[in-house]
């Protein structure tokens, strides 16, 4: 019997990488309005580049940028970035569809939910209190709490020593074959691929299930 559920946070509940591109291009934008000096192609491929190096989730990216540019700060044009990338992905930061409603159900069910993210602790919680979901997950289990990305066991150890639950009895769900189904696979857990959420066309995902919407979860519990 399938006592809890755990989710991948981007791609599987929220549009991450459509938020970021989003956001990205607003502050591309604003810093190219404030004066950086760059055209907006320069400028995103450097903002790129950086990211290949230092990680999606790195949050001195227009710092780096900046001071690579001029070899100083210049604090009026990182502000401007800043503040436009916070609008846009504030304005983009939204579950996908079906996502609120099937989550209150598997909660009125009586199944437990948690999150498993590559993301950094804080970045994670905002997420989910952006829109509204640290009600629904008592239980979130992120980069800081084992110091290892998936797949390694740990954060998936750790994520079922927190919720109680046996690996039988628990559903990973996740748009990362690699990451999110090979590591719980590793540790015994049930799968389900997040196909919405899929923005690479993968095909051989190697999962227990495949969801064309996260509504189809409630037809397995």
């Amino acid at each position: 019997m399938l006592k809890a559920i755990v989710f991948d946070l981007d791609n599987t509940l929220v549009d991450f990488m459509g938020m970021k591109t989003r956001a990205v291009d607003a502050a591309i934008d604003a810093m190219v309005d404030a004066g950086i000096g760059l055209d907006r192609n320069e400028v995103k491929s450097r903002i790129d580049a950086i990211y290949k190096e230092r990680g999606i989730e790195y949050q001195q990216v227009f710092d780096d940028l900046i001071y690579d540019i001029f070899q100083k700060l210049d604090h009026r044009i990182l502000a401007s970035g800043i503040i436009a990338y916070r609008r846009a992905r504030e304005a983009a930061l939204k579950p996908y569809p079906h996502v609120t409603a099937t989550l209150v159900e598997l909660v009125r069910r009586g199944v437990k939910l948690a999150v498993l993210t590559d993301a950094p602790s804080r970045e994670a919680w905002l997420r989910l209190c952006y829109i509204n979901f640290h009600h629904l997950f008592s239980v979130a289990v992120t980069f800081d709490d084992t110091q290892e990305h998936k797949p390694s066991k740990k954060p998936f150890l750790k994520v079922l020593e927190m919720l109680g639950t046996a690996p039988d009895q628990t559903m990973m769900v996740g748009d990362w074959p690699e990451r999110d189904i090979a590591g719980a696979k590793a540790v015994g857990m049930k799968t389900a691929f997040a196909r919405y959420g899929d923005t690479f066309g993968r095909h051989d995902h190697g999962a227990d299930y495949e969801l064309k919407s996260i509504a189809d979860l409630l037809t397995l519990v």
